[in-house]
């Protein structure tokens, strides 16, 4: 797995010795950083990450309810909407068989508003916690919601969220 100091400087498009310049360390240290040979103080990771035009924020991680459907199929929601970056949120992406698993693993077009509703559709009814975190965003999500067509009871279970985004019904 590539590591944080890895993708930002990936991301940023700079050599590892500039970096390393900007982040007053050696170029050597931050290849090992970025080959996890060695783990960056915190302090440290924010200078990498402020070298690269970055920074280190907190998000908060949702956790996920199980649920099943009148058949009794699981499918899981979480306690909050998931946010994703932008090129994630558009991103072209091929789901696992347990979420598609007519489709003989097609790529699919997030950027594409009809694509992404399907994809959206498959991945409440079918995915699991770590699907829903990797394709579902919480704001494309609500742009969606009225034109998803979802069986009752997972419609029924994501409506508070859809609510709370849209300040409906908000204690």
């Amino acid at each position: 797995m590539e590591t944080l100091a890895a993708q930002a400087r990936r991301a940023s498009g700079l050599s590892q010795i500039e970096v390393a310049r900007r982040a007053g360390t050696s170029r050597p240290t931050l290849s090992a950083y970025e080959h996890g040979q060695r783990n960056p103080t915190l302090e440290t990771l924010e200078r990498v990450l402020a070298a690269n035009g970055q920074e280190l924020i907190s998000v908060p991680k949702p956790r996920f309810a199980r649920h099943s459907d009148r058949r009794g199929r699981p499918f899981h929601v979480p306690d909050q909407l998931p946010r994703l970056s932008i090129e994630q949120a558009l991103a072209t992406v091929v789901l696992p068989a347990h979420v598609d698993w007519s489709s003989g693993r097609k790529p699919r077009d997030l950027a594409n508003r009809r694509e992404r509703n399907l994809v959206y559709r498959m991945v409440l009814a079918e995915g699991l916690p770590e699907d829903i975190r990797q394709v579902i965003d919480g704001a494309l999500l609500v742009d969606a919601w009225p034109d998803l067509h979802l069986p009752a009871a997972i419609r029924q279970a994501w409506q508070p969220l859809i609510d709370r985004a849209l300040n409906r019904g908000a204690a």
